[in-house]
């Protein structure tokens, strides 16, 4: 019987930092995912997939130019499946072959097959082929990501009515379309359809969407999504979904009824655990299937196995489940573990795209914390008149006492990427004086941070630092 150092099931972002960072060490790994290819969820349904739709209509719409040209221009006019599918498959293969390679040049072997605990330190592996293996290992790690919650009573058929990983497989574009759910993956497809001028309704039962937000940035997204033309259902639940003669109608709880041709359902997911044989090992998951881990080393119940990624539930980032596996790599191995930083960053790729970090203003007054915010308009930036951006902004929360960065927050343009920016200044320490007294490229969005810096030093002075101690800051 072989045995491993270390066991990876999954080849997500959480599976394969561990398996790299494992390997790295010197030891022996062996990566088990049931799928036809590497990657996960990650890679062919979830992030990688939905960043890439998005991009392919921001370009194929002319989303970005409408600024200039109004709302009806389009860099293509007919725009079919086949031309978001192209782009589509190309990128999976690249990003396929990437990790394959990551694998081959660490030593790391990669078997198809899916796996069952028979003890903590065995486990019984089953081939595409119905063949069974058993090996053994010293340390594990769970990375089996999640897939579509799937209520009995939603009619799935592939044709009319979808979950968020069968929406990748349309054989058509839809001339109207239901999303059902106001969380990150159904604004994000939500407003991707809208891009392609597709009408919407978006369903939320709660009276609010992405509460996590601060609470600007989300009143910003919903008046540009009603602006276009989109319809926002809040405040009542799915009572049934009927499949009728042209399409899709949804009855919802307060007796309204949307038509539609397509319906797609994204209210939540659940933990792929079903057949790992969790309580061979002592761990038992929660009713959505996700695994309770110690926060700082990603322990299960087992003190050998350990879980990352979506699995674990909140806050479910890729970006932050390849920070998990390599966290658990190390604790496996005796390697130091850093403590985490302050603050990570949040995006959410809709159109137009939103990313957070640190604490929203909402946050930051409960705490009764003295701030102060500063705003700046990306219509305000010469760049911004350069690119034709007619909407978005970025805001920063200050405390006034230490005028420390508390948080940032951006939605419109390049927001994934002007937010570490932010992140960089709140786990450094920095203060509002940092945007002041530095230098911006000149003409970017990113001279946006100057400006909202400006706008906040203006109504808070040049006044002293006060120092704070660490536990009543």
């Amino acid at each position: 019987m072989q045995h491993y150092d270390m066991v990876v099931i999954g080849s997500g972002p959480s599976g394969r930092r561990a398996a790299v960072q494992a390997a790295k060490f010197g030891r022996r790994v062996l990566v088990v995912d049931r799928g036809s290819r590497v990657g996960g969820v990650s890679v062919h349904t979830g992030t990688i997939p939905s960043k890439t739709l998005r991009e392919t209509v921001l370009n194929l719409s002319g989303w970005r130019e409408r600024g200039f040209y109004g709302r009806g221009y389009r860099v293509k006019q007919e725009i079919g499946i086949s031309d978001l599918i192209r782009r589509l498959h190309k990128t999976l293969d690249h990003e396929v072959e990437v990790l394959q390679h990551q694998f081959m040049r660490n030593a790391i072997r990669h078997i198809r097959a899916s796996a069952k605990f028979l003890s903590k330190h065995l486990l019984q592996l089953t081939g595409e082929h119905g063949e069974v293996t058993e090996i053994g290992f010293d340390h594990a790690l769970i990375a089996v990501g999640t897939r579509p919650h799937r209520p009995q009573h939603v009619p799935f058929d592939r044709d009319h009515v979808f979950d968020s990983d069968e929406i990748l497989e349309l054989g058509r574009l839809p001339r109207t379309l239901t999303v059902i759910g106001g969380g990150v993956i159904g604004v994000e497809y939500a407003t991707i359809f809208s891009a392609l001028d597709v009408p919407v309704t978006l369903v939320e039962p709660r009276q609010s969407i992405l509460d996590f937000v601060d609470h600007e940035i989300v009143d910003d997204f919903v008046h540009q999504m009603r602006d276009r033309g989109m319809q926002l259902r809040l405040g009542a639940s799915v009572s049934d979904i009927e499949k009728v003669e042209d399409g899709t109608r949804v009855t919802l709880s307060d007796g309204r009824i949307v038509h539609s041709e397509m319906v797609l359902y994204a209210a939540g997911r659940a933990g792929n655990v079903t057949g790992l044989g969790l309580d061979a090992v002592g761990i038992e998951p929660d009713s959505r299937g996700r695994i309770k881990v110690d926060p700082e080393t990603f322990q299960t119940a087992a003190e050998n196995i350990y879980a990352a990624g979506d699995v674990i539930g909140f806050p479910s980032l890729a970006s932050t489940s390849m920070e998990q596996g390599r966290v658990a790599a190390c604790h496996a191995f005796g390697a130091p573990v850093p403590k985490p930083p302050e603050s990570f960053p949040y995006g959410i790729y809709a159109v137009p795209e939103i990313s957070t970090v640190g604490r929203s203003e909402e946050q930051v007054r409960s705490s009764g914390t003295p701030y102060e915010v500063g705003v700046a308009r990306f219509r305000e930036t010469s760049r911004g008149h350069i690119m034709g951006v007619d909407a978005g902004f970025l805001k920063l929360v200050f405390d006034r006492r230490t005028r420390r960065l508390l948080g940032a927050h951006i939605i419109g343009e390049g927001a994934t990427e002007l937010i570490h920016i932010g992140q960089a200044v709140i786990n450094l320490g920095g203060t509002v004086d940092f945007f002041v007294e530095n230098t911006f490229n000149y003409p970017t969005l990113a001279e946006a941070y100057k400006i909202a810096g400006l706008d906040a030093w203006n109504r808070m002075g040049a006044g002293e630092t006060e120092t704070i101690p660490a536990a009543a800051g």
